[in-house]
């Protein structure tokens, strides 16, 4: 059976949801077609003309990216430029490229929770909620002989889950009563006839994005011909997403001790720190890449000190002046780590579907060099 370019990006996408990608940016298939065959699958941070070399020779059809290809609408590709010679390259070799950039950053086992846990961080959190889940509660009326068959069919299609718990449902029995009327197909029962039937009331909670899939899923497993449930919104909160995350350290350590273990875990090199090297820290913030137009919205009592790339002097300043100390690790040296990350991943899922695929890191030589 031949792979394709929609089979690994169903992988991603389950695993870093479109749903998730910020309004201002451009996740998805930016060049080539769903349908293409794949057999190789290149990952990277930045598409550039070395990338594009390494992919030739390597023989990919598949570049997967964090950082998008485009961002904005463009009115033209020059081939006589080094960014229209590369999509000229793509398109003529057949090489799809897709990317994951801010689905990457907020997903629940993202690039941002993937650098927390590297650092070691404890009770690890959301930093923002940025996007909460609106949840719905399913109820649905299920004859007993097929109960668990429906129950299990939803909470497959995600239906269930609580906090760290998954397929959660309720039920209760009843009697459920119905007359098949004329030109009905009945499951139980015979038309004009008054039917009384032993039934469950089946109740599970769902997020909205996958309100749809978990409908389709209960009604296929259901045996009636029709399916009597109901669905209602609900005041709780679902699950929260952000483009960082929050934790504590497993100790209080010295500002000038943690950036020494940012930069030793991390591979960092060249980082900027703000604040006090003595001073005593243990709330951290983390936002991987770009960070520094989020500083605002970080208070003293919700992080010591933040670890991100790409800030400003004034932005810096500010945080300062509020008490909040920055380790600027470089948007690249954080970013970097989304490959091994993403590598992992495939390689693991196309192992557990018993899909022939091939990954690669494709590595690029960083913007900035420290002297």
């Amino acid at each position: 059976m031949t792979n394709t370019v929609k089979d690994i990006v169903a992988i991603v996408e389950q695993h870093y949801p479109p749903y998730l990608s910020a309004s201002w940016d451009n996740c998805g298939l930016q060049v080539g077609s769903y349908h293409a065959a794949v057999t190789k699958i290149g990952v990277t941070l930045e598409l550039e003309p070395e990338v594009i070399k390494q992919a030739l020779n390597a023989d990919l059809d598949l570049i997967i990216t964090h950082h998008p290809l485009f961002f904005n609408g463009i009115k033209g590709i020059n081939a006589d430029t080094a960014w229209g010679q590369m999509i000229y390259q793509l398109i003529s070799q057949n090489i799809a490229v897709y990317s994951a950039h801010t689905t990457l950053d907020a997903a629940p086992r993202g690039l941002n929770q993937h650098l927390a846990e590297m650092l070691g961080l404890q009770h690890i959190e959301p930093l923002f909620a940025d996007l909460e889940e609106q949840l719905y509660k399913i109820v649905v009326y299920v004859p007993a002989s097929h109960v668990k068959e429906v129950q299990q069919a939803m909470a497959a299609a995600g239906a269930g889950h609580i906090g760290n718990y998954s397929a959660c449902t309720f039920r209760t029995p009843g009697i459920g009563t119905f007359r098949p009327e004329a030109g009905s197909q009945p499951y139980i029962g015979s038309a004009g006839v008054m039917q009384e039937v032993a039934e469950y009331r089946l109740e599970t909670v769902v997020e909205k994005h996958g309100l749809t899939s978990v409908i389709v899923a209960m009604q296929t497993a259901h045996p009636y011909e029709e399916v009597a449930y109901d669905v209602f919104p609900l005041i709780n909160r679902g699950r929260t997403y952000s483009m960082g995350r929050k934790g504590r350290l497993p100790q209080i350590c010295t500002l000038d001790d943690l950036t020494g273990r940012v930069k030793q875990i991390l591979a960092c090199q060249g980082l900027k720190v703000v604040g006090n090297s003595q001073r005593q820290v243990e709330r951290v913030a983390l936002i991987s890449g770009s960070g520094g137009s989020m500083l605002s919205r970080i208070s003293p009592q919700l992080a010591d000190v933040v670890i991100t790339g790409d800030v400003k002097y004034h932005e810096a300043q500010e945080a300062r002046l509020r008490g909040i100390s920055i380790i600027d690790a470089g948007h690249q040296e954080l970013e970097k780590h989304m490959m091994p990350l993403l590598a992992g991943l495939l390689k693991s899922e196309c192992e557990n579907r018993q899909l022939a695929i091939e990954v690669l890191e494709l590595g690029s030589t960083p913007i900035f060099r420290n002297y």
